[in-house]
């Protein structure tokens, strides 16, 4: 005799496999890093600040200063990752959000006294640095979900996260219109309450990798394609017209249909599992099935089983003190400790060629504006440069997932080697602008934007691969570092101190007084030239140093780097045995 399960139990099954699943788990990640770019958006809200609390320009890029600060330093949350659930990370980044922005728009609104400019930078930070929990939370338990495809998962999420001001930028049309205050509202409480909704869900699945898993993958990426597509068009047609509030509120209505959508696949993917998993009950007779699940020692069993699996990433390790073993650290792959990973001599090596990497792209992407103002292009060419640079970085970042993905899996080519060819692609377009070639600003902007928004995904796949998955939400902040520390050295120290030294020269030369405070304008080939002759040097350096990495990493990158993360090939599925208890009880009961 053969059970069979009530068409209610069914339907309440499925249900909870759905949402107690890895794949509605992924989706609710898309969802958080769809409303994290709050940073991104600074220059929308800054003229706001700066006219409500009567801030120079000093001031106000101080309070960027901090922005760009807080969102950099991330090693705290990845800290408390370690030791706490994914939810804490969310609820902390959920707090430090709303706290941050709604005093920020209490501020900007006089609904209170007009804070002093310490505290601004205070509330700033805060809301910027709020995301290092929530992407933490979001993009280290989808990796440790995903091991073996975790280049897709790292581009996919951060796509998403670079399409989240666009997606915000459309919900703020809808909302209010174009209230600018109101974005400020919107910002603290739209990623806070995005992030409460799906805390519940985000949390750590057994990690055996499903035959079917790329293909999902690959379907995500291209609904995700449809949605940039879709957002490309929306923003230059709103350029071209002016737009009513109904016209604001059916793109924003398509849009977020556009970013559900993927919900389609979560519930298509969870349907292949219950269906295999229904077959696989079918072929068991009742006793047999009541034999296996008698009680919960049936699943403590199986857990001490998977436990010591050769399937999952735990390895058995001495009680010795961390400081005793930071020079002997283990094979490539396994679970380095987090002072074994940050003094290893490949962590060293990648971190040097990230800085060159990134420091130099994000010195390009802060100072596009004004290059092309001192290259005399028009205002409306700038923001055609811009919204340019910003389609490419989300397609570097969904580029480069897919394609080092499968140079690795297929040709075992070492994941450094992309990071190399980052980093050469990235001296064509400092070139570009250090020469000034017509036209080429638009080239520029292209390379430099795909460059930077591969840089990001990349340098955490590496560092996820090399010093495995155990301390991942720490290791995945110290890889952040490369970008204040390229910011400070590029764009600080070098950028902004020649581009300063060139427009006093010209100033000079035209028999102007320089007045110390006033702004200095530069205009001419030479006020970046050499600059980016120097970022294009830095960017060579980088390239030789990430070319020893990929040497000391090719062999390990000819194993199968993914092996104990495959599924094992049996009868059992992803789903837990607290479903299959659920049929039972219910066949029971029938």
């Amino acid at each position: 005799m053969v059970f069979s399960t009530p068409w209610w139990a069914s339907i309440k099954g499925f249900s909870l496999q759905i949402l107690t699943g890895r794949w509605f788990m992924m989706f609710s990640s898309f969802m958080i890093m769809s409303v994290s770019g709050a940073t991104y958006m600074f220059a929308l809200y800054s003229r706001e600040i700066k006219s409500a609390l009567g801030y120079d320009q000093s001031t106000l890029n101080l309070l960027s200063f901090f922005k760009d600060l807080g969102c950099s330093i991330g090693i705290h949350a990845g800290l408390i990752n370690e030791v706490t659930p994914p939810w804490f990370s969310l609820f902390i980044g959920g707090v430090l959000n709303f706290f941050g922005y709604f005093v920020i728009w209490l501020s900007v609104t006089r609904k209170i006294s007009q804070p002093q400019v310490w505290n601004m930078c205070l509330y700033i930070f805060l809301g910027s640095n709020s995301h290092c929990s929530t992407t933490t939370g979001a993009i280290v338990t989808s990796v440790k979900n995903f091991p073996g495809i975790r280049g897709i998962v790292l581009g996919l999420l951060t796509g998403y996260q670079g399409l989240s001001a666009a997606i915000i930028t459309q919900i703020y049309y809808a909302f209010y219109g174009n209230d600018s205050k109101s974005l400020i509202l919107l910002m603290a409480w739209l990623p806070t309450a995005t992030a409460f909704v799906f805390l519940p869900v985000i949390k750590n699945h057994r990690s055996i990798e499903q035959p079917n898993d790329t293909k999902a993958f690959y379907r995500f990426l291209y609904l995700s394609l449809v949605l940039a597509g879709f957002l490309m068009i929306v923003i230059i047609v709103q350029n071209c017209f002016t737009f009513s509030q109904s016209e604001y509120n059916f793109t924003t209505t398509v849009t977020l249909l556009l970013l559900i959508l993927p919900l389609a696949v979560v519930i298509v993917e969870e349907h292949r599992i219950w269906k295999n998993r229904q077959e696989n009950i079918n072929r068991e007779d009742s006793q047999k099935l009541l034999a296996n699940y008698p009680n919960m020692a049936s699943e403590n069993s199986y857990q001490d089983k998977l436990s010591l699996s050769p399937h999952t990433e735990q390895t058995v390790q001495e009680n010795v003190s961390c400081w005793e073993n930071i020079l002997s650290p283990p094979e490539r792959g396994e679970d380095y400790t987090i002072l074994q990973a940050t003094f290893s001599i490949d962590m060293v090596i990648l971190l040097l060629s990230s800085i060159c990497s990134i420091g130099s792209n994000l010195t390009m992407e802060n100072n596009l504006s004004q290059i092309g103002t001192s290259f005399g292009y028009r205002p409306h060419t700038i923001i055609t440069l811009v919204s340019l640079s910003a389609v490419w970085k989300y397609l570097g970042k969904i580029g480069q997932g897919v394609v080092s993905e499968y140079i690795i899996t297929k040709y075992k080519v070492p994941r450094p080697f992309m990071l190399t060819s980052l980093l050469l692609l990235s001296c064509v377009g400092h070139l570009l602008i250090a020469l000034n070639v017509p036209y080429g600003l638009y080239v520029a902007s292209v390379v430099i934007g795909f460059c930077f928004g591969a840089n990001w995904p990349l340098l955490h796949s590496i560092i996820s691969e090399l010093f495995g998955l155990k301390h991942y939400s720490t290791l995945y902040n110290v890889g952040v570092l490369a970008s204040p520390i390229g910011s400070y050295l590029f764009n600080v120290r070098v950028a902004g101190y020649l581009y300063d030294r060139e427009a006093k020269r010209q100033m000079e030369a035209m028999g102007q007084k320089i007045i110390p405070g006033e702004e200095l304008k530069c205009n001419g080939d030479e006020c970046y030239k050499l600059t980016f002759i120097i970022m294009t040097a830095a960017c060579l350096f980088g390239a030789l140093l990430s070319l020893i990495l990929v040497f000391r990493t090719t062999q390990f990158y000819r194993s199968n780097i993914y092996k104990k993360f495959k599924e094992a090939k049996t009868d059992g599925t992803e789903t837990g045995l607290f479903y299959d208890r659920i049929e039972s009880s219910a066949a029971n009961e029938s």
